[in-house]
């Protein structure tokens, strides 16, 4: 198994901690090989962000670089309109549908309002990332909840792992009922 997944949006949407995330819980909490790289544009928000992330359970990655991802989460429409060529013809696209309008019609699309929920559920549109990967993980079980749940502790500012992990589980409740 090896699954490439490439997680993007704009800055401040928290993409590369998104990455940093699903990269641990692999590594860490799975005991799967994962490699993470990042790239983001100068600006400190708004700017184009993307996080890589692959996750395998062969002993090495001989290549870190995410090529044709096998998996597209997608927080912007700018992000998508750049990156969804890339993403492999049977591939799967999970992308916020507040701020998204997908149109590619040979891959798998699954919309999750997570900006939208953030903002009335839970009261902070930051963590929409993490409801994405909520869902992102119900959708495929690349890792256990549990796996993933812990790298979030380990990964969030102290004091926002309570809210964050609400997040997560709100992505995957919307994976759950089959998002939009």
């Amino acid at each position: 198994m090896r699954i490439e997944v490439r997680i993007a949006g704009f800055g401040g949407q928290g993409v590369i901690l998104a990455g940093v995330v699903l990269g641990r819980a692999a590594a860490v909490y799975e005991g799967l090989e994962a490699v993470q790289t990042q790239s983001y544009g100068p600006e400190a928000r708004g700017g184009a962000s993307r996080s890589d992330v692959i996750v395998s359970d062969e002993e090495k990655i001989m290549f870190p670089y995410v090529r044709e991802p096998d998996h597209l989460v997608v927080m912007s429409q700018e992000a998508y309109d750049k990156y969804i060529g890339d993403v492999k013809s049977d591939g799967l696209v999970v992308y916020d549908s507040t701020l998204v309008e997908p149109s590619r019609g040979d891959v798998e699309h699954v919309g999750v309002p997570a900006t939208e929920k953030a903002e009335e559920e839970l009261g902070l549109r930051i963590v929409a990332n993490m409801i994405m990967l909520g869902a992102y993980r119900e959708l495929t079980d690349i890792v256990s909840f549990d796996s993933l749940r812990n790298a979030v502790m380990d990964s969030v500012p102290p004091g926002t792992e309570e809210t964050n992990e609400k997040a997560l589980r709100l992505g995957a409740e919307l994976a759950e009922g089959g998002a939009d």
